[in-house]
């Protein structure tokens, strides 16, 4: 299951993270998304949706959510 999948409000911890994208790779490792992790989805919007990972809340677009296996 991945991010777009997710329930608002619900914490989940990150399994992996499936991307052949290194940039994209080292671009969620500095948000602090990577597996282990605690994330929570805030809300789904179009096109994305923002996520709450450790202090801090992002807007990530659905590329990179479908990409965050949880």
């Amino acid at each position: 299951m991945n991010l777009t999948q997710a329930i608002e409000g619900k914490e989940y911890i990150i399994r992996a993270i499936e991307t052949d994208d290194e940039e994209m790779d080292s671009f969620l490792f500095s948000l602090g998304c990577y597996s282990g992790e605690p994330i929570t989805v805030v809300s789904h919007r179009r096109g994305g949706c923002t996520v709450s990972i450790k202090d801090g809340r992002y807007n990530i677009d659905s590329q990179l959510a479908e990409a965050i296996i949880i």
